[in-house]
């Protein structure tokens, strides 16, 4: 379901244009904006509506005179499509909302201009195959994320090139990413303190050197409650609110302790005939009985859905702004998709027909990959073809319990900590007998340090990879922004692996050619049928062809398009899909579209 959502409750349902009004009734306690400390961040798992949330809370602090700059850190950010703005890597005024600025941490644009500064002073000085070997070390995902954190830690610590802010709003990352750059303030300030050598990730890290004191003072104001306010975002629905407990005791242990819980896109009580708008209240019902003590502890704030994306600064004003209905457009004809055009889920994998090949389901986050990863999973399993399921999500939430359900599924995850830890054990003991005691000491510290996360889940998953040569792999892949930087890390090492084969793995070495062979990978790009999921989904279609990848098709989830609803809300959001599920028709070599469905999480 879209999220950009607003405070509302019907009106008038007898209205052909229904208004969407405020409740009277103060049913919420406090509100996030009250006294807000210089900093704000908005976090939570993929797809639960941060990025409309950090920008109406933005243009709220504007509108109140408060100059703003809201700053999006997200790989896969559509700060701009929200905003209906220009947005770049440097602040830029928001039209219609005086006072508010905006900029986008563009991780691939900082990751080369952060690269030219370590590069740059050896053009000229070094040989021309020096300075190719120091571009090689700076060309992998560690560098972007590297490149990315520098520019957001500068935003937290630079007081004479942001003090005329008087807030500062962060539209952050999907929750793995989010945590992983949050803990880089620290992860690096130790590790810059124990590395007193030229260990191997030190080329990625050169930058860095000389900014000890600016990681320092950033993660004093990220865990300084008068500076910092950290906002977790959640669905109603049992994962999201899990990963929001998660997140928040993760940013706990991290000393992050000024957090607000906020519950979005909350579908309010209905009386007529709608056995949809029953079933998705009875899931948030549901769902909200398992808010853990921890959370039920911390301020709250209910905001309900919306019938519409919600585009631009009037629009996005009304979320935040008491006594501002948002009005529901009577609803246009729009042409019925045909029936020839589009596939069920269990069409689309019938003409799948194999028993090798790895399929990934890949999109934005909270579009619903890893339930449509499992339902192709078992269904193959049915089938009779032996499934391997897996994730490289670090939020994901497969079902384990799956595989003690079907002889021919296993269920497994990628995790991260698991795969570092085999993969410094794998470094350290092959180096055994080959270095000497202080080599290996250097050798060891390099190993403790962030970019050796990055590198063992990238063998994990080309080991993944690997295993469907004999069967079916089916991967539930990171969110958008996280599935580019592991394709850009493809990138990298298959580069790598090109002028050094002797000491890479073969699964390594295969990763990318097989990623691009579509007879050996089929990717299945997952998408909702609205605006903003849609066009991310275009974004990483354009993405995976620059990385010579097409992706096999195209499944549209949780539609409203075939099923009968009364809800008001729920009839304006069916009647806006047709727009989207057309467009998606006209540029997708196959097309799945899936029902909204009870389960569906």
């Amino acid at each position: 379901m879209e999220i950009n959502e607003t405070i509302v409750k019907h009106a008038d349902q007898r209205q052909t244009s229904a208004i969407i009004a405020l409740p009277s009734e103060n049913t919420i306690p406090g509100d996030f904006l009250v006294e807000p400390p210089r900093f704000l961040f908005f976090t939570g798992k993929g797809g639960v509506g941060k990025t409309s949330l950090s920008c109406a809370a933005a243009v709220a602090l504007a509108d109140k005179g408060k100059k703003t700059l809201l700053v999006s850190t997200d790989p896969a950010s559509n700060l701009g499509q929200v905003l209906g703005a220009e947005i770049a890597s440097h602040p830029l005024p928001i039209d219609g909302a005086n006072g508010l600025w905006a900029l986008n941490i563009d991780p691939r644009q900082s990751a080369a201009e952060y690269r030219e500064r370590v590069v740059g002073p050896y053009r000229g000085v070094l040989p021309d195959a020096a300075v190719k070997e120091i571009e090689e070390q700076l060309s992998g995902a560690c560098t972007v994320e590297i490149a990315a954190f520098d520019e957001f830690s500068r935003l937290m610590t630079d007081k004479d090139a942001f003090s005329e802010f008087e807030h500062i709003v962060f539209d952050t990352a999907p929750t793995g990413h989010t945590l992983r750059l949050l803990n880089l303030s620290s992860a690096w300030k130790g590790y810059l303190e124990s590395n007193s050598g030229s260990a191997s990730c030190l080329g990625p890290m050169s930058g860095l050197k000389g900014q000890r004191q600016q990681f320092e003072d950033t993660l004093k104001n990220l865990t300084n409650d008068e500076t910092t306010r950290l906002i977790l975002v959640a669905r109603p629905d049992k994962h999201s609110i899990a990963e929001a407990a998660r997140t928040s005791r993760e940013l706990a242990n991290l000393g992050v302790n000024n957090q607000w819980f906020v519950i979005n896109g909350m579908l309010d009580s209905f009386n007529g005939d709608d056995q949809v708008a029953h079933a998705m209240r009875s899931r948030e019902t549901s769902a909200l009985d398992t808010i853990p003590k921890d959370l039920l502890a911390l301020p709250r704030t209910d905001v309900w859905l919306s019938p519409a994306s919600l585009i631009g600064v009037s629009a996005l004003r009304s979320i935040l702004q008491p006594g501002k209905p948002v009005q529901i457009e009577p609803a246009q004809k729009s042409p019925e998709v045909p029936l020839s055009g589009s596939l069920s889920l269990t069409d689309l994998l019938h003409d799948l027909d194999r028993t090798s090949g790895i399929i990934m389901t890949m999109g934005k986050g909270g579009v619903g990959k890893t339930t449509l990863a499992s339902k192709i999973a078992v269904e193959l399993a049915d089938r009779g073809a032996k499934v391997h399921l897996t994730t490289s999500d670090p939020a994901a939430h497969l079902d384990l319990s799956l595989a003690t359900k079907h002889k021919n599924l296993r269920v497994s995850r990628i995790d991260p900590l698991v795969e570092t830890d085999h993969y410094r054990e794998e470094t350290l003991r092959q180096a055994q007998g080959q270095l000497d005691d202080e080599s290996m000491r250097l050798l060891e510290e390099d190993l403790h340090s962030p970019c050796t996360e990055e590198i063992a889940v990238f063998r994990a998953f080309a080991k993944v990879v690997d295993e469907a040569k004999d069967s079916i792999v089916v991967v539930d892949t990171a969110p958008t922004g996280h599935t580019i930087l592991l394709l850009d890390a493809t990138e990298a090492y298959h580069r790598e692996v090109s002028r050094n084969r002797s000491s890479v793995p073969d699964e390594v070495k295969l990763l990318l050619p097989r990623l691009r062979d579509p007879n050996y990978t089929r990717i299945m790009i997952v998408t909702l049928p609205e605006a903003t999921p849609v066009q991310e989904a275009l974004d990483l279609q354009k993405d995976l062809e620059r990385a010579g990848i097409s992706p096999y098709a195209w499944i549209v989830n949780q539609s409203l398009s075939s099923l009968t609803v009364n809800h008001p809300i729920l009839k304006a959001k069916r009647a806006s899909e047709f727009k989207h599920i057309n467009h998606v028709q006209e540029i997708a070599t196959k097309m799945a579209i899936v029902p909204w469905q009870e389960a569906n999480e």
